[in-house]
C-alpha cells in the first residue's frame, strides 16, 4: 500500500512518552485569539487538622522505603484526599469575533471540579454569554491510541499494516498488505496518522462563546480544584528569665503550601482565610468536616509580608507580593515578623486521676475504689497572652507549635516539646503542653470514704503528695475533678482552692527545692 507524503504521522515507541497537541474535538466555530499570558489569583482552603499532615505528604519517600511507608509518599496525593482545595481565578485578554467563537484553556489544574467553572467577560459582560462549556480530560496514552486505531492503518517498524489488536505490555496483532495476519511479540515503533479524535495531552476547558461586541475582551475564568492545601507552623525559642516559672519566647510563624493539583501557579496573587468554614456534604451525603479556610493576596507595592484583617466571620491574611507555587512542591512563606521576648509562664499541672477513663456518670458513683490507681505524671505547659503589649495581638491560624530551648553549654537549640493550637483570636490566652516533668512527681489516694444511701450523701477525703526533686522551687497547680456526682461541696481543705467549673477545682502550691508536700481536702456529694 502506497504511503501518502502529505499525511501527518505520530510516531510511538515503547520507550518514548507522548508529547502531542490538541488536533480535534472543538465545535465548528471561529477560534478566539489569546493575546497575553493570564494573571492568576489563588485562594487556598484547608481541611487539615493542625499538625496531622504526615511528612510523607510533602516530601518524596525514597523508593527503597516505600514498602515501609505504605506507598510512594509525596509523589501524587490529590486523588487520595489531600486535605484541602482552592479557588483559582485567571484573567486574560482574548479577541472574540462577532457571533460565536471557540476558546480553550489547557493550563488548568488536573483535579478541577468542572461543575464550579465560570467564564465571564469583564469588558462586555451584558453582551457576552457562554453557549456551551466543556471539560475534556480524555488524555492521550499508549493504550488509548492503540485502541482508537484498531482496524485502521498504522506504520509498524517502517511497514504499513492494519492494526487488529494490541497489548501494550506484549505485542500487536496486525494484517499485512498481502492479507496475512501475524502476531508481533513486541515492537520497535508504531507511527499513527495523528492523534485520535477526542484525545488530548492535558485537561482542557473549552467554551463556545457568543458576543455582539467583537474585539478584545478582558475575561475571567474561575474554578475549584482539589489537591492543594496549606497549614501554619510555629517555631518557638524558649528562654528562662530567672524568676520562678517565668520565661520569654521568640516566635517564628510560617505558612506551608502543598500543591499537588496538577498545575503551576506563576506569579500568583494568593489569599488565605483563617476560620472554620462549612462546606456542603459531598460523596453521597457523607458530611464534610468543618473546614479551615486561609487566604493570601498580592499588592502592587514592593515585596512585603502578610497583612491581616477581619473578613466576614474569619480572618484574611494578605501577602504583599506575588509568588509562584509549582506543581508537586511545598512552599513556605513567613506569616508575620517574628515577635521577640514575648513573656510567658511555665505551668506545672498535676491531675492525679487516672486519665485512661472518663469519670462522669449518669448516677452517683458510690464505688469506693473509683479513680484508683492514680496518675503520677506532672504535665508541663507554657502559657502566654496573645496581646499587643506582648508584641503579638494578631489572630493566629491553627497549626503545629514546636518549642526549642538553647543549651547554654554549646549554644545549640534543643527540641523540648510540641503542641497544636486552634484558631486563636487576639487577646486570648495560648496554652501549650510540652510533656511531663522529670523531677516533679505526684501521688493521689482516697484516705476515707463514707456513704449513706438512705440520706443520699457520701463523703470522701483525698490526699495528694507532690515531690520536687529539683534544686530550685517550682509552682504546681493541682487539678481535681468532682467526678462522683454533679452536686458537691468542699467541706475541708488544707490549702485554698479555686473553683474552675461545675466539676473542677485548682489548688495552687509552691514547692521549695527538694521538698515533699501533702495536700488534703474533703468533699461531700449529695443527691
Amino acid at each position: 500500500m502506497a504511503r501518502s507524503s502529505h499525511r501527518t504521522r505520530t510516531r510511538l515507541t515503547r520507550t518514548t512518552p507522548f508529547a502531542l497537541v490538541l488536533l480535534s474535538g472543538l465545535p465548528p466555530a471561529a477560534h478566539a485569539q489569546q493575546d497575553e499570558a493570564p494573571t492568576t489569583s489563588l485562594t487556598i482552603y484547608s481541611t487539615a487538622v493542625p499538625g496531622a499532615i504526615p511528612a510523607s505528604m510533602y516530601r518524596p519517600v525514597p523508593e527503597s522505603l516505600q514498602f515501609f511507608s505504605g506507598g510512594p509518599g509525596g509523589r501524587y496525593y490529590g486523588q487520595q484526599g489531600l486535605p484541602g482545595y482552592a479557588v483559582v481565578r485567571q484573567d486574560r485578554t482574548i479577541n472574540l469575533a462577532e457571533g460565536r467563537s471557540i476558546t480553550s484553556f489547557n493550563d488548568v489544574a488536573a483535579l478541577l471540579d468542572p461543575t464550579t467553572v465560570t467564564f465571564t467577560s469583564l469588558t462586555h459582560p451584558a453582551d457576552t454569554k457562554v453557549v456551551e462549556q466543556n471539560y475534556q480530560f480524555d488524555l492521550v496514552s499508549t493504550q488509548k491510541m492503540l485502541e482508537r486505531f484498531t482496524g485502521k492503518p498504522v506504520v509498524l517498524d517502517g511497514k504499513e499494516v492494519t492494526l487488529l489488536s494490541a497489548n501494550t505490555g506484549g505485542g500487536v496483532l496486525v494484517k499485512d498488505a498481502d492479507g496475512s495476519v501475524r502476531w508481533q511479540n513486541g515492537y520497535g515503533a508504531i507511527s499513527f496518522p495523528g492523534v485520535a479524535d477526542g484525545l488530548i495531552t492535558q485537561p482542557t476547558l473549552i467554551w463556545d462563546i457568543y458576543t455582539t461586541k467583537p474585539g478584545d475582551h478582558r475575561t475571567r475564568v474561575s474554578y475549584q480544584t482539589e489537591g492543594i492545601t496549606w497549614w501554619a507552623d510555629y517555631n518557638i525559642i524558649y528562654r528562662e528569665t530567672g524568676a520562678m516559672n517565668q520565661g520569654e519566647l521568640d516566635i517564628n510563624a510560617w505558612v506551608s503550601i502543598l500543591n499537588q493539583s496538577g498545575a503551576d501557579y506563576q506569579n500568583a496573587s494568593l489569599k488565605l482565610v483563617a476560620g472554620d468554614v462549612h462546606r456542603a456534604p459531598q460523596g453521597g451525603g457523607s458530611p464534610v468536616p468543618m473546614m479551615s479556610r486561609r487566604e493570601l493576596a498580592m499588592a502592587d507595592a514592593a515585596p512585603a509580608g502578610f497583612a491581616e484583617k477581619s473578613f466576614f466571620e474569619y480572618h484574611l491574611y494578605t501577602l504583599g507580593r506575588p509568588t509562584t507555587i509549582p506543581q508537586a512542591s511545598t512552599k513556605q512563606i513567613e506569616l508575620f515578623d517574628a515577635p521577640r521576648n514575648v513573656p510567658c509562664e511555665k505551668v506545672l499541672v498535676y491531675y492525679g486521676v487516672d486519665q485512661s477513663w472518663r469519670p462522669y456518670w449518669s448516677a452517683p458513683a458510690i464505688d469506693r475504689d473509683l479513680g484508683i490507681p492514680s496518675n503520677t505524671k506532672v504535665d508541663v505547659y507554657l502559657t502566654l497572652k496573645n496581646t499587643k503589649d506582648n508584641g503579638m495581638g494578631m489572630p493566629l491560624p491553627s497549626g503545629r507549635v514546636r518549642v526549642s530551648k538553647t543549651d547554654p553549654d554549646d549554644g545549640s537549640l534543643e527540641f523540648i516539646g510540641e503542641d497544636v493550637i486552634d484558631h486563636t483570636a487576639k487577646d486570648e490566652t495560648i496554652l501549650l503542653k510540652l510533656g511531663n516533668s522529670f523531677d516533679v512527681v505526684g501521688e493521689r489516694r482516697s484516705m476515707d470514704f463514707r456513704a449513706d444511701l438512705s440520706q443520699k450523701w457520701m463523703d470522701e477525703t483525698i490526699e495528694i503528695k507532690l515531690r520536687n526533686r529539683r534544686q530550685e522551687p517550682v509552682k504546681v497547680i493541682i487539678r481535681e475533678s468532682m467526678y462522683r456526682w454533679t452536686q458537691w461541696d468542699i467541706t475541708e481543705s488544707s490549702l485554698p482552692f479555686e473553683k474552675q467549673d461545675s466539676r473542677t477545682i485548682h489548688i495552687p502550691i509552691t514547692l521549695k527545692a527538694d521538698q515533699e508536700a501533702v495536700v488534703r481536702y474533703k468533699v461531700r456529694y449529695s443527691w
